[in-house]
């Protein structure tokens, strides 16, 4: 299996795989939630203090200044 192959087939697993988490997320209740670090987007390094569910790691919120600086004090 040259590179070019290699590289389109794990293109292709992590697509699946993104697919089958988006579809994870989607039906969660998103019963519990914590502040975390978390990236700004999936092709980003960018890291950004929001709110995530504790079950399926979406981000689902921002928290408020005051529970930024309560984190950041951890």
């Amino acid at each position: 299996m040259g590179k070019a192959s290699k590289v389109v087939a794990l293109l292709e697993k992590r697509q699946k795989i993104e697919k089958e988490i988006e579809e994870l997320q989607k039906s969660c209740g998103h019963p519990s939630k914590s502040v975390k670090f978390t990236r700004e987007r999936l092709d980003s390094t960018v890291m950004v203090i929001r709110y995530v569910c504790d079950m399926c790691y979406l981000s689902i919120g921002y928290p408020n200044n005051k529970e930024q600086q309560d984190y950041l004090k951890q």
